[in-house]
């Protein structure tokens, strides 16, 4: 019989993201450094019988079939061999596109949770390779490690020394055509190559932020106001914008100044997954 407990679907950071060139495929190169929040999405998993696989919640709008935690149930079906089905209640808390990998992190819970319930017996690894075929950004929530990023953000080198600030992360009103960002003309495509000693010395931007700051004003005051308080910064190529604080207290009350139309929470920023401390609960000692 499966549990009926929750499991994290955590959010992540991209404290810094740089483009240094291209594959011959078009993918972009990208460098990268993903750090997880203790907030984000929860999910249930009930059995069903027959190798059912039914959501339940979500995002409003995509069909089940397109779902990416249907998808990656069933590519863990296929790969165990596993007859038994699941039911995946989605409490969805992460804006829809807004940076911060809620996507990702749905399907990388599924496949971790399910492999656990169903008792696939897959590797960490193996599960990282089936996440890549659902998206980029998957594996580094099944590793479930802070990590340095490169390649299309696919090769992860963890990083478990990472100050472990408090956040104050915004999500303006905004839906950010990713496409169109790297599109577009101005977008800086070659950025040098850095080391992880120069982002720990401080180096690294977003080189989406200037595009996105002309092309969405409302993100530009969102995040004019956070650098009110602390250094802002865009995460990824969403609308989410984040501000670190050295304890909670100053970020809440940054926070309560928030103006009314932009949504807004305070979160730890955590360099272990809780989805990975939450697999160890489940593992005898």
């Amino acid at each position: 019989m499966m549990e009926m407990t929750f499991w994290p679907a955590p959010a992540k950071l991209n404290l810094f993201l740089h483009i240094v060139g291209r594959r011959a495929d078009g993918y972009h190169l990208l460098q990268t450094v993903f750090q997880f929040l203790d907030y984000g999405d929860a999910l249930r998993f009930e059995s069903l019988s027959g190798g059912r696989l039914r959501r339940d919640g979500g995002a409003a709008g995509v069909p089940e079939a397109d779902d990416l935690c249907i998808r990656a149930a069933n590519r863990l079906q296929e790969v165990a061999n596993i007859r038994e089905g699941a039911l995946i209640e989605l409490h969805k808390h992460l804006p829809m596109g807004g940076g911060l990998g809620g996507g990702s992190s749905d399907a990388a819970t599924t496949l971790v949770a399910l492999n656990h319930l169903w008792k696939a017996g897959l590797s960490v690894e193996e599960l990282a390779e089936l996440g890549l075929e659902l998206g980029a950004d998957v594996p580094v929530f099944i590793r479930g490690h802070a990590a340095w990023g490169e390649g299309v953000g696919e090769r992860l080198q963890p990083l478990d020394e990472l100050p472990e600030p408090w956040y104050v992360v915004i999500a303006p009103p905004v839906h950010v055509a990713t496409a169109q960002l790297f599109a577009n003309e101005k977008l800086t495509r070659d950025c040098h190559p850095i080391k992880i000693r120069d982002f720990l010395h401080g180096e690294g931007g977003n080189v989406f932020e200037p595009v996105v700051r002309e092309q969405y004003p409302e993100i530009a005051r969102a995040l004019d106001f956070l650098n009110g308080y602390a250094p802002a910064r865009l995460t990824g190529t969403g609308a989410c914008v984040f501000a670190p604080f050295p304890n909670e207290g100053a970020a809440r009350e940054a926070l309560q100044h928030l103006p009314d139309r932009w949504r807004g929470f305070v979160a730890r920023g955590v360099n272990i997954s809780p989805l990975w401390r939450r697999l160890q609960q489940e593992r005898p000692a």
